[in-house]
C-alpha cells in the first residue's frame, strides 16, 4: 500500500503542477491558449504556431485578427511534385518584402510573428531606424535541398530565405556582408536569427553550410533545427 501511495503521488504531483501552470500562466506562455499573433512571444508560442500547421481555419483566422492582408490560393492538385496547399499570396503586412511571397498560412503566421516581435524591434534597438524593406530570395520554388535529392520546404511554399534588411535611413544590413563581423550589424543579425529559432521549425544561417552563407532560411516543416 505504501508503494502504491508513492506511485500515486509521483503521478499526481506533476499533473497538478502542470495544471496550475496552465491555469495561472499568461496566455503567451500557455500552448493551449488562443493563437494571437499580436501577442508578445512566450514559452507557448512555438507550440501555438505548430497548431496552425494542422488547422488551416485557425491559421487564417489568426492572420485576419492580426490584420495581415493576403490573397488565398487554390490548393494544387494532389500528387504534384511541387505544390501549394493552405497557402496565400502575402499582400501587405507591417513591413514590405522585396519579392512576391507565396507561402503556406503557417509559414506566414510564423513570419509575421518574427517580423513584428523580433526584426522590427531589433532594428530600432540597434540602429534607431525602422526597417523599410526586408530583402528576400523568395519563398515558393520547386527545388531540392542543396546537395541532396530531397525536396526543399520551398517546393511547398513552406519556407522563406531572408538576405538582408533595408532601413528607413538608407542603410542595408546584409547577411553575406555583416554576419560574423561584429559591431551592431553583426549583433542585430545574430539576434534576429537566434530568436527565429523560437518561432520556426527550422532556422538555418551562414554557420550551417556554404549554401546559406548569404541568407537565413526559415521554414515550418516537420523537422526541428537551429543552426
Amino acid at each position: 500500500m505504501t508503494e502504491l501511495r508513492a506511485w500515486i503521488l509521483l503521478i499526481t504531483v506533476p499533473v497538478l503542477c502542470v495544471a496550475m501552470f496552465l491555469w495561472l500562466a499568461p496566455p503567451r506562455h500557455n500552448p493551449f491558449a488562443p493563437v494571437d499573433l499580436t501577442e508578445r512571444p512566450g514559452l507557448g508560442t512555438w507550440h501555438k504556431l505548430t497548431r496552425t500547421k494542422k488547422d488551416p481555419q485557425l491559421c487564417f483566422a489568426a492572420l485576419d485578427a492580426a490584420s495581415v492582408q493576403y490573397t488565398p490560393l487554390e490548393d494544387a492538385p494532389k500528387g504534384e511534385k511541387c505544390g501549394l496547399y493552405n497557402a496565400l499570396t502575402l499582400d501587405n503586412t507591417l513591413t514590405p518584402y522585396s519579392a512576391t511571397l507565396r507561402m503556406t498560412c503557417a509559414e506566414t503566421a510564423a513570419l509575421y510573428t518574427w517580423e513584428r516581435h523580433v526584426a522590427r524591434p531589433a532594428a530600432l534597438k540597434y540602429f534607431g531606424s525602422p526597417i523599410a524593406r526586408i530583402e528576400t530570395y523568395g519563398s515558393f520554388s520547386c527545388r531540392n535541398i542543396a546537395g541532396s535529392g530531397r525536396l526543399s520546404e520551398h517546393a511547398h511554399g513552406n519556407a522563406i530565405d531572408i538576405s538582408g534588411f533595408r532601413l528607413e535611413d538608407g542603410r542595408l544590413i546584409d547577411v553575406k556582408t555583416h554576419w560574423g563581423k561584429g559591431g551592431k550589424e553583426g549583433q542585430f543579425l545574430h539576434m534576429v536569427h537566434d530568436r527565429a529559432c523560437d518561432l520556426f521549425s527550422v532556422t538555418l544561417g551562414p554557420d550551417y553550410n556554404a549554401a546559406h552563407k548569404d541568407h537565413f532560411h526559415f521554414d515550418m516543416g516537420a523537422g526541428r533545427a537551429c543552426h
